[in-house]
Parts: structure tokens; C-alpha cells; sequence
């Protein structure tokens, strides 16, 4: 092989490795920092690293990293801040590139009745957003509490502000409406099933619909494997020639402190 094209793939193999390094640093991050919290009792955290081969809009090998970390204020108030990033490369060209991040607070009235708030922010040019923010607050009603079924249904009201990868932006009230299924095997092995809708009340046409299904399998008491499939469905994508399903089938390292 000539020197020239030995040299060029080295090079494009250093910048695929650059991101794998930031998200292993990250994961590192997070678990010796969680890791040390957690021995408060209040904090808790899920840390998740990922392959996923993903379909649609952005068909490409890529890796992931997710966090959820949770504080418990009190018995009826809790926080949690879920954050994560995708990128992905194809022949030496960058084919997913993605970011969000999650604040949440809930107040438990009952066992079974709770409200909360929440604000978001989430990046996704390959998918048409250039930027997306939202807040607003909503409440839920848990339906089953195990110990082997868990259902609960939640709704609420958000303000929207999205800005696209053409230029153009938009601000509406948006609805939320999200139900999530869970069935425990034991303790550390799970089935679930999600499935989210979100609807803008200024345009019927415009809206998305989301979708998890996953198992979780207990490989240690504090490691477990995810295999998950997500469905993503925007009704209205920007700019148009975009497709309106994304595909996410993805097996996941996850890490409980």
C-alpha cells in the first residue's frame, strides 16, 4: 500500500478514536463521581455506553454514552438530570452527530399520584434541529407498582422553541403525552415498553411520536446488558426532504451506583 494512503487512514481511523475517547472519559467521569455520592443514600446513577447500529435518516456504525443521575430531596421530592450525546462516522465522514440533556423535578402526592416540571435542550442536525428547547410542567398517575408489573401514564404542557438546520425557527405550546410498561423477572432483569407522542397545539400536522422497546439483563450487581430498539416519527419533518422514521436498535453497556 502506498505511503500516502497508509497515512490517510491513519489519520481518519484518529479521528474516530477522538470521539470514543471523549465518551470513554466521560463515562469514567461520571462513575467516580457518582460512585462517590452515592454513598450518601440520596444519589443514585445509571451510566450507559453503547453501539448502535442505527437506520433511517443516519445509517451508520456509531457510539453513544448516556447518564441519568438522581438526588432524593425527601420521601416526595426528587430531581433527576439525564444528559447524553451520539456521534457516528462512515467511510472517514461524520454521519450522526447528536446531544440532549434533561432536567427534571418531581413532587409525589401519593404512591400512585405525582406531578412535576421539567426543561430540556437537544441538538440533532441530522434529523433537521439545529437547536431544541423546552419547559413546562405535567403530572402522572402510576397505575401498577409491582412488585412484578409497573404502568404509569403521564401528561403535560410545554413551551417549545425549535430552530432548523434551513434557517427557520418556531415557538408553539406543545402537549406531551407518554405511558411507559414494566415487567421484572427478578430484581435486575427487565422487560419495558415505552411509547411517547408529542403534538404542537398551533399545527396539527406537526408532530412526533417515540418509541422504546428494551430488555435489561443483570450481568453483575452493578453491571447489566441493554438491548433496546427505538422508533422515531416526525409527521412534518424540516427541511421536507428528510425522512420522517429514524430506526435505533443498540446494545448497551449499564453501570448502576
Amino acid at each position: 500500500m502506498p505511503r500516502g494512503d497508509v497515512l490517510f487512514n491513519f489519520y481518519q481511523k484518529e479521528k474516530l478514536m477522538k470521539p470514543m475517547r471523549f465518551f470513554t472519559i466521560l463515562f469514567i467521569v461520571f462513575a467516580m463521581v457518582t460512585g462517590v455520592c452515592a454513598q450518601e443514600k440520596k444519589w443514585s446513577d445509571q451510566a450507559e455506553l453503547s453501539f448502535v447500529d442505527t437506520g433511517g435518516n443516519t445509517d451508520v456504525t456509531s457510539l453513544s454514552a448516556n447518564n441519568l443521575l438522581k438526588y432524593k430531596f425527601s420521601d416526595e421530592l426528587h430531581a433527576a438530570w439525564k444528559l447524553g450525546a451520539l456521534y457516528g462516522q462512515s467511510d472517514g465522514e461524520k454521519k450522526a452527530e447528536s446531544y440532549f440533556s434533561d432536567l427534571r423535578l418531581d413532587y409525589l402526592f401519593t404512591k400512585h399520584l405525582y406531578s412535576f416540571v421539567n426543561a430540556g435542550w437537544s441538538k440533532n442536525k441530522f434529523a433537521g434541529f439545529d437547536s431544541r428547547y423546552y419547559v413546562g410542567p405535567g403530572a402522572g398517575y402510576k397505575f401498577l407498582v409491582g412488585p412484578k408489573h409497573f404502568l404509569l401514564a403521564e401528561v403535560s404542557l410545554n413551551y417549545v422553541n425549535e430552530t432548523y438546520i434551513d434557517d427557520t425557527d418556531k415557538d408553539y405550546l406543545g402537549g406531551r403525552a407518554f405511558a411507559k410498561y414494566e415487567y421484572a423477572f427478578t430484581d435486575k432483569n427487565k422487560f419495558s415498553q415505552f411509547v411517547e407522542y408529542l403534538h404542537d397545539f398551533d399545527d396539527r400536522n406537526n408532530y412526533n411520536m417515540y418509541s422504546e422497546t428494551a430488555l435489561i439483563s443483570a450481568l453483575s450487581d452493578y453491571l447489566s446488558l441493554k438491548t433496546s430498539y427505538v422508533v422515531k416519527y416526525d409527521n412534518q419533518p424540516v427541511p421536507s426532504t428528510l425522512k420522517e422514521t429514524d430506526t435505533i436498535l443498540s446494545i448497551t453497556l449499564v453501570v448502576n451506583f
